[in-house]
This record gives C-alpha cells, sequence and structure tokens, in this order.
C-alpha cells in the first residue's frame, strides 16, 4: 500500500523553511529586576562591543557562545530538515527549539566560564561594597546571563 505524502512533506519543508531562530537577549523581555531605565539587551550590546566613552572593554559573548554550539546546533537543524522531508511539521518545529536551546544554553556557558578580560580592582571593590563577592566579568546579579534565550521568528 502506499501513501501519497507530498503536501505534507512540502507543507513541512515550507514551515521550517519560512522559520528562523535567534539567540540573544529581546528587548521587549529583558527589564532588569532593580526597576534601571537600561534594559538587558541594551546591557548586553554595550559589553558585546565594548564602550570607550565610560571605559568598558568589550567582553564577546554571544556570537563566541553562539560559535561554540555551531555544530551541536547544526546536528539539530540536520534532524529538523530530516524530520520536515518526512512530512513531520512538529518533528523540524521541536528541531528548532532543540538548536535555539543549544545555542543559547551554549552563550551562558560562555558568560559562567568568563569573559576576557579581567575586572578592573576598582570594578571588583565596588562589588564589595555592595556585598558581593563574585569575581566573573558579566555576572553580578546573573540578570543578563538569565536574560539570554531564543526565538522562532518568521522569516
Amino acid at each position: 500500500m502506499t501513501k501519497d505524502n507530498v503536501s505534507s512533506v512540502l507543507r513541512s519543508i515550507q514551515q521550517l523553511a519560512s522559520n528562523e531562530v535567534l539567540i540573544g537577549i529581546p528587548a521587549s523581555t529583558t527589564e532588569r529586576q532593580d526597576g534601571e531605565a537600561i534594559n538587558n539587551a541594551t546591557i548586553g550590546y554595550i559589553q558585546e562591543r565594548g564602550s570607550p566613552v565610560n571605559n568598558l572593554p568589550a567582553r564577546p559573548f554571544l556570537v563566541p557562545g553562539v560559535e561554540k554550539a555551531q555544530d551541536a546546533a547544526t546536528d539539530e537543524l540536520m534532524k529538523g530538515a530530516d524530520a520536515a522531508m518526512s512530512g513531520n511539521a512538529m518533528g523540524a518545529d521541536k528541531a528548532l527549539h532543540r538548536a535555539g536551546i543549544v545555542a543559547s544554553n551554549s552563550v551562558k556557558a560562555t558568560i559562567n566560564a568568563g569573559v576576557p578580560p579581567a575586572l578592573a580592582e576598582s570594578t571588583l571593590a565596588a562589588r564589595r561594597r555592595r556585598g558581593r563577592t563574585g569575581e566573573v566579568p558579566l555576572i553580578d546579579t546573573g540578570s543578563l546571563r538569565n536574560s539570554i534565550t531564543y526565538v522562532l521568528r518568521k522569516k
């Protein structure tokens, strides 16, 4: 017995091809806990690129974190393509979500491992005055790291 799955395969492929996985800090959901006017998306951008005017060196964490996950995320996307070729739209969608999880977790791990350069002594002293003892760059309250996520978006 033969079943014609062409329409479901084409639908699945179209659905997979019309979506993209974005890794980072969505500006719409990144309000700071302490009521600061600046949000995590802006802080992330400044940390990634640096701000010479504010004497902040670049501490790239997003791009390197995603690059470290490239092989694993590609494997998940390949599984999604296989699912789409089988007419399994749900499987293709799940693969996109898995790729997003893999990449966003890699970015968080990059931050946890410490992003050079080391914090200045003045920054460490300011942290100690506020009762913080951590010395890992980009981790003070954890708000920036915890805001790293992924979104699926229609192209």
